[in-house]
């Protein structure tokens, strides 16, 4: 009976002098310190890491940027040929290249300070051997600027004859979803509007994840606009708007719903 006493005191002492060894260890030494500490510095790191984007992030971008500088300059094109139109469109689409040539610079800089210059690339660089193409043995880069520069000369008909021989022969490059709405622009531009329906239509329904997606879609509703086609029209500028807010294809398509309201559409 002694001796079980004498046990139970022996591992209270034990206990204790564990329990104070717990309180009176050095925080440097601490083993939940430690691993608090690790894990602080993990969690910073990943903090700087999305903070300055990574390497493959910033390459993406620097290749989209490209694609929309041509972009930009094939909407000054489209301004110039509405110098004849309303005020309002012409505003509008003046907006939305402001706006669009601030992301681009924005983007730029997040390269510079990340002190990366990636190259782009395009999808499909293999020789082009189609009579019809502008640059016969050309890559699909060579073809789709020399189509996009028959854009800005206001060729019309050339333009949409190269960019359509392009998408036949480079149906995979990373410019074809470009390409498919250059195309379709191409025939909205010259008032051919039920052709240019039909091509924005395509950049939806084979290029779903493209950038020029909401444009697509507000051009679809453009074209249903002159057609007169209200009701459809409505349906298209009002995915727009539930479907890429905050965009400027959502404004716009906003201004066009409230035109066609003030006309009693």
């Amino acid at each position: 009976m002694q001796h079980s006493h004498i046990t139970k005191l022996a591992l209270l002492a034990c206990i204790t002098l564990l329990a104070t060894g717990c309180t009176t260890m050095p925080a440097d030494e601490d083993p939940m310190v430690l691993q608090m500490q690790n894990l602080e510095r993990r969690l910073d790191a990943i903090e700087r890491i999305l903070a300055n984007g990574s390497l493959v992030e910033l390459t993406l971008q620097m290749d989209e940027m490209q694609r929309q500088t041509a972009s930009q300059q094939g909407r000054l094109d489209q301004l110039e040929y509405d110098q004849s139109g309303s005020g309002e469109r012409q505003r509008a689409l003046y907006a939305d290249l402001d706006e669009r040539i601030q992301g681009l610079e924005s983007t730029l800089q997040q390269v510079i300070m990340a002190g990366s210059t990636p190259g782009a690339e395009s999808g499909a660089g293999e020789p082009g051997v189609a009579l019809g193409l502008p640059v016969p043995g050309g890559t699909d880069q060579t073809n789709y600027q020399a189509a996009f520069e028959l854009l800005k000369e206001q060729q019309y008909e050339q333009a949409a004859a190269a960019f359509g021989q392009f998408l036949a022969s480079y149906p995979d490059s990373q410019l074809a979803d470009n390409a498919q709405y250059w195309l379709a622009e191409s025939y909205y531009v010259t008032d051919d509007f039920d052709r240019a329906l039909a091509e924005f239509q395509v950049v939806i329904d084979r290029h779903p994840r493209s950038r020029k997606v909401p444009d697509a879609l507000l051009k679809i509703g453009y074209c249903n606009y002159e057609l007169e086609q209200w009701p459809e029209a409505k349906v298209a500028l009002s995915e727009v708007q539930a479907s890429y807010p905050d965009t400027t294809a959502a404004r716009l398509a906003d201004q066009r719903l409230k035109r066609m309201a003030d006309e009693g559409h």
